[in-house]
């Protein structure tokens, strides 16, 4: 099988468990949205918190993707069995942090002057999501030895079957629906709990039992914490998970800066946001793809290879991009009636909607170039792109147009939106750059 059809088949199998789980975020949006317009608003905050610290964790543990798969390349297999132990004992601490981050909102919460009202739906719905946390974290671990070993389909298998409990579980919990009280937002809480459990579960037999992971003596003898191997994790998975926390914030602090204009501006920059997140899992689909063929090859020390593979991922991606971020631009109004009834509601998030394309069309970029310079093992200048560019222009420009000068999307979600697009489009560029000049380092 050639390289670039390898790299579509796995970056399509990845999508659709990644646009399974997305589909969570979905059902909750638009659950909340249906139910009531306080709720939205109340989910739009806090899965800006939860997304924060979720991602931030996951950028750590997701260094090990690079270094299982150089290791595959390498044919070394019970190196893999060691290193996947090694990351569970950082996975123990890493849901720690992630747990006491979830459960102390409050100083951020007065900080960016979300209103009081919504304080206590915010601080109920986090409970329950910290007790998701550390099975979500351990999904997405052994979802991450899979692709490093370009097995996708049982990952995408139980993530379609995750979403397929979740959909009617959210419904029910949230409604009652006759049959018990109505939680509301803690309903869909609720259910995202349950199903992070049930896919944990079915994750531990799976390494267990099947026989895909059985030449990695994963569960043949135990190996106690080694401070080499986790700080090898650690020196990649800091300096990826700040580039990630960067990234990451610099797109959910905006629903937190945006709350501040009311229920209506946090609504719809919720169902934005939300469509963003949808979209960008194309991307990241083909990012992991390119990125587990790319340190496959570098640890097979076929360096041409590896440069076939990331010209395809960019071929797949740029195309691919330009035709959904076209699809966005031309029915952002059609989009946004799926969401909300509210006219008023409708009109901004229409507006929104609009600059989300744009704002994917170089996210995609960006997306690829940082996961094949992390293959590369180059984590640290991306980290320095974000914080300047994404930080500093994006969310401070976005910002300053909306609070500080009455030029353009004044008092508007529309200027955090158009700003963070301009940042990504010089991130794009910046990452490019620098790729180029990396990959003419390597020859075989």
């Amino acid at each position: 099988m050639s390289e670039r059809r390898l790299i579509l088949n796995h970056a399509l199998t990845v999508l659709i468990g990644q646009l399974a789980v997305i589909s969570f975020g979905v059902t909750d949006t638009i659950v909340a949205g249906r139910y009531d317009p306080q709720a939205l608003a109340a989910l739009s905050i806090s899965s800006a918190i939860y997304i924060s610290v979720y991602v931030a964790l996951l950028g750590v543990l997701q260094a090990m993707l690079p270094i299982l798969a150089e290791l595959h390349g390498a044919k070394s297999n019970q190196k893999i069995g060691e290193i996947f132990h090694q990351g569970l004992y950082l996975l123990g601490l890493l849901s720690l942090i992630g747990i006491a981050a979830l459960l102390s909102p409050g100083l951020l919460l007065k900080w960016t002057k979300v209103p009081e009202e919504l304080h206590t739906i915010v601080f109920d719905y986090l409970f329950l999501l910290a007790v998701a946390l550390p099975p979500a974290l351990f999904f997405r671990m052994f979802s991450t030895l899979s692709q490093s070993l370009g097995k996708p389909k049982m990952i995408a298998i139980i993530q379609v079957a995750a979403l397929a409990i979740k959909i009617p579980l959210s419904i029910l919990l949230a409604f009652g629906l006759d049959v018990m009280e109505p939680r509301g937002l803690q309903g869909c809480a609720l259910a995202t709990v349950i199903v992070n459990f049930s896919m944990s579960f079915v994750s531990l037999w799976l390494l267990k039992n099947s026989p895909i992971f059985q030449p990695y003596g994963i569960w043949k003898r135990f190996y106690p914490p080694r401070i080499k191997d986790i700080g090898h994790i650690t020196r990649l998975g800091i300096p990826n998970g700040l580039s990630v926390t960067v990234e990451v914030t610099s797109f959910t602090m905006m629903a937190l800066f945006i709350a501040r204009l009311g229920t209506s501006a946090s609504a719809s920059h919720q169902v934005a946001a939300n469509l963003a997140a949808l979209l960008y899992m194309v991307p990241l689909s083909f990012s992991i793809a390119t990125s587990a063929r790319t340190s496959y090859w570098i640890g097979a020390q076929n360096f041409n290879m590896m440069k076939k593979s990331v010209r395809s991922g960019f071929e797949f991606i740029l195309l691919i991009a330009f035709v959904l971020a076209a699809i966005v631009g031309f029915w952002q109004k059609e989009i946004a009636s799926i969401y909300v009834k509210d006219h008023n509601i409708l009109e901004l998030t229409a507006q929104l909607i609009g600059l989300v394309a744009l704002y994917h069309f170089f996210d995609a970029i960006q997306t690829m170039c940082f996961f094949v310079l992390r293959s590369l093992k180059i984590v640290f200048i991306p980290f320095l792109f974000y914080s300047c560019l994404l930080w500093g222009f994006g969310l401070g420009g976005g910002f300053i147009l909306a609070y500080e000068y009455d030029i353009l999307f004044y008092q508007s979600p529309s200027a955090f939106w158009l700003s963070s697009s301009t940042a990504l489009f010089l991130v794009s560029l910046s990452m490019l750059f620098l790729l180029r000049n990396k990959l003419k380092g390597f020859s075989s």
